[in-house]
């Protein structure tokens, strides 16, 4: 038995067990509503390969696409994830924009140096010019790499595709966004990453095809996040993981975990989500960028 409570605003969450009975707020509009005792039925999925609440993910090396299998808790595999790398692409850009940066140095240094005898603003415009030179690198470099989707599949053969996560645009500052989509094209949700929230803490939002905030996945502990930034992950020993949060609230609803292992090996753990209203291939979605779009 569990204790449910479903709120007029269509949110519905679990409570411990004591608060049976009682009067309860709503977290996400602030109605007050009554818990009440109840045996859940878990939501039918979009495919039987989703009725579940655990996923193991184990990142393929020396390939040079991130590749995953994604496993259920006995070890079967069940999905094949691909992220193209696209080495030759990337490889033409970081060379044009490196053609370009130096363009950009040779013309702040003329500058610089046929104002150096006059001073003034000339000068001030040639040291300007020069700085922006790693600027014009970055820019040239990711405007003309190629965007890099997600594809999940039934299996190695990628004969059949269920879902994909489409990067949005490749340049986007502060904000980045992805769309998820089903196998027929029809968006499911976004995932938004702010990269000012990762200066103290990562944190990625996903959020409904209307733009409401379904969940939230966040680093498990603030001051472990700061510590990562000053000493770096020491050799696995402060991982990164995440914590799932319903919508905008504190109810943790799943865990994106790390495992201590020499290849990168993850546990997306969705078992508070007992009613699985977080539609799973979200959750796989959700985790694989976790790790992908944060460089782990």
């Amino acid at each position: 038995m569990s204790v449910v409570v479903s709120c007029r605003c269509r949110n519905t969450y679990t409570l411990k067990d004591e608060y049976a009975g009682q009067l309860v707020e709503c977290p996400q509009c602030g109605a007050i509503n009554k818990a009440s005792e109840s045996t859940l039925t878990p939501k039918s999925q979009a495919d039987e390969t989703f009725n579940r609440d655990v996923f193991l993910l184990r990142q393929k090396h020396l390939a040079i696409n991130q590749k995953y299998q994604v496993s259920d808790e006995q070890g079967n595999a069940i999905l094949y994830v691909e992220r193209p790398t696209y080495f030759w692409r990337t490889l033409f850009a970081v060379a044009i924009a490196w053609v370009v940066m130096m363009a950009v140095y040779v013309l702040g240094i003329g500058a610089a140096a046929a104002a150096g005898q006059e001073g003034g603003a000339g000068a001030f415009l040639g040291v300007l010019v020069i700085l922006a030179a790693p600027v014009a690198f970055v820019v040239v470099a990711m405007a003309l790499s190629k965007r890099r989707h997600v594809t999940f599949y039934r299996d190695e053969s990628k004969t059949q595709k269920m879902f994909d996560v489409l990067q949005d645009k490749k340049v986007q500052f502060p904000m980045r966004t992805y769309t998820v989509r089903d196998a027929s094209g029809k968006p499911l949700a976004s995932f938004k990453k702010n990269y000012l929230y990762n200066i103290f803490r990562k944190r990625w939002e996903m959020r409904s095809v209307n733009g409401t905030v379904m969940c939230v996945a966040k680093e498990d502990s603030i001051i472990l996040s700061l510590l990562r930034r000053v000493l770096g992950p020491l050799f696995g020993l402060l991982r990164t993981n995440f914590l799932i949060t319903r919508g905008e609230t504190d109810m943790v609803i799943g865990e994106f975990k790390r495992k201590f292992t020499i290849l990168d090996r993850y546990v997306l753990d969705l078992s508070p989500d007992r009613r699985r209203d977080l539609d799973r291939r979200l959750g796989l979605a959700l985790g694989v960028m976790l790790d992908t779009g944060e460089r782990r």
